[in-house]
């Protein structure tokens, strides 16, 4: 990493600077700036706000104004640019922007957690003051327009742990690669904590090839406010450009801090599913003891033993169902169809196990997804943050435990462990 420029300006200075060495982005250069208030004064850590695609919405001098009203915490910005690959003559060889944006996996919010933003704490203000960022997701908000507002989505969908509060405008939610799905998987997933401002207009389509971007901002913000997350929607009769974002972008921000320093809260989702599993006053995953090594349950009859389920192979976005008849297994099919936000990448489905109403638990890259007896996907649970691969799920009569080589983890639901010979309630066909 690299210091290149300062600008200097009144209410805050931009510090430019080039991070040209990646382990995530092998051989790209990513530019970026850092923007500093005069109010910080390095002794206590400093709100984020990343802008991605670099500084869009005159945000400097709108956080300026903010700051100084006293309408948002004195915060530290960083404004960053995608990735190329050039050669040594200056030749673009690669634009990584889409590979970086559009992806939905967490490979990009990884990079900003372990390259880009310890690179920015090294950097100091002109004056000499150490750059302090907070850790806390309710000081900490990303932003991005098209596919930067998808790519801003996924980090705090990822890490809420690390961003508690988004901005997307206009947003890449198609067929690019696998925007389309996140809206099935908010409406799945249990409900995070964070804070989103979605932005979109009548006559946004970029290019009808990948579909239609009003209309998959839409589905989005519906599955969102489904799920019961704090969401604000902007619609107009605006295009793919930055115009509308900018006009609103003062209100967006002040609707976002309004709060603060008040910590983000979880909604309370309409997933049906979901709503009879999870238990009030949660307190999430709770590690219980150290990890414990154990052989993944790879085959599992269900309760009243007529049929088994089976996962053959991690790189598999499915489980095998069999008909158990006179010992045999008949009758195979890849039944219980799985979530992958990786097309390209294994899901890594490592550990099944089943519930009394016969339900399929199945621990995956992704998280615990839970399939009802027709093999189809209806609530997704989170794993503890950095647990690892998951060896076990065992279900007891109120509570969840799983285990993975380095800990074992328990958390309260509503559920009942099977009782072998006992057939569950059907379900009917759906």
């Amino acid at each position: 990493m690299a210091m290149l420029a300062l600008r200097m300006t009144a209410g805050h200075v931009l510090i430019d600077g080039v991070l040209d060495k990646s382990e995530y982005y092998g051989g790209t250069v990513h530019t970026f700036q850092v923007y500093v208030p005069d109010q910080y004064d390095g002794k206590r850590p400093a709100a984020l706000y990343v802008g991605l695609d670099g500084v869009l919405c005159h945000a400097p001098e709108v956080i300026d104004s903010l700051i100084t009203a006293g309408k948002m915490p004195v915060t530290i910005g960083v404004f960053l640019q995608p990735g190329v690959v050039k050669a040594a003559d200056g030749t673009v060889l690669r634009y990584n922007r889409s590979y970086e944006f559009d992806s939905t996996t967490d490979h990009f919010v990884r990079f900003l957690d372990e390259e880009v933003l310890p690179a920015v704490e090294q950097m100091k203000t002109p004056r000499g003051k150490p750059i302090r960022l907070s850790r806390r997701p309710q000081d900490r908000m990303i932003m991005g327009l098209s596919s930067g507002g998808i790519a801003a989505f996924n980090a705090a969908w990822h890490r809420p742990d690390l961003f508690g509060k988004v901005f997307t405008g206009v947003g890449t939610f198609v067929a690019m690669r696998g925007g389309n799905d996140l809206q099935a998987l908010v409406r799945k997933t249990e409900p995070l904590p964070l804070r989103i401002f979605i932005q979109d207009g009548s006559n946004d389509v970029w290019n009808p090839l990948f579909g239609h971007w009003y209309e998959g901002n839409q589905m989005l913000a519906s599955a969102l406010q489904f799920a019961g997350y704090d969401v604000q929607c902007d619609w107009s009769d605006g295009g793919h450009n930055v115009t509308r974002s900018t006009q609103i972008f003062p209100q967006a921000m002040e609707w976002m801090w309004r709060d603060w320093p008040s910590q983000l809260t979880q909604g309370k989702t309409h997933n049906d599913f979901l709503q009879e599993l999870l238990v009030e006053e949660d307190n999430g995953w709770n590690r219980i003891s150290g990890g414990v090594a154990k052989e993944p349950v790879k085959r599992i009859i269900y309760p009243d033993l007529t049929t088994v389920a089976w996962t053959q192979g991690e790189d598999e976005n499915f489980v095998w169902q069999f008909i158990l008849q006179d010992s045999r297994l008949t009758c195979g099919e890849p039944f219980y169809w799985l979530h992958n936000d990786d097309p390209s990448d294994n899901l890594e489905v490592t550990t099944i196990t089943f519930d009394a109403g016969g339900n399929l638990w199945v621990a995956t890259r992704i998280g615990i997804q839970i399939c009802d007896q027709n093999g189809r996907v209806r609530a997704i649970l989170r794993l503890p943050q950095g647990c690892g691969r998951v060896n076990e799920i065992l279900i007891g009569n109120g509570t969840v435990t799983l285990s993975t080589e380095d800990a074992t983890w328990q958390r309260r639901f509503n559920v009942t462990a099977p009782t072998p010979g006992v057939r569950p309630p059907s379900q009917g066909q759906g």
